[in-house]
């Protein structure tokens, strides 16, 4: 029996708070990265101007 791997834990940059591709609930595509959300709305507020979350 194979053991699971656990799911690699992912910062959504505009809250802070841990997510994985799995759980998170949007995704945004930034200079070849992909970044992960816990909701739409922090996705939307990172389209708007990455730049300010990335500063962080």
């Amino acid at each position: 029996m194979a053991l699971a791997q656990s799911a690699e834990k992912l910062v959504d940059p505009v809250c802070g708070m841990t997510v994985t591709e799995e759980t998170a609930a949007a995704t945004h595509d930034y200079q070849g990265k992909t970044y992960y959300f816990c909701n739409k709305a922090c996705k939307e507020s990172f389209a708007k101007d990455p730049q300010k979350y990335l500063a962080q």
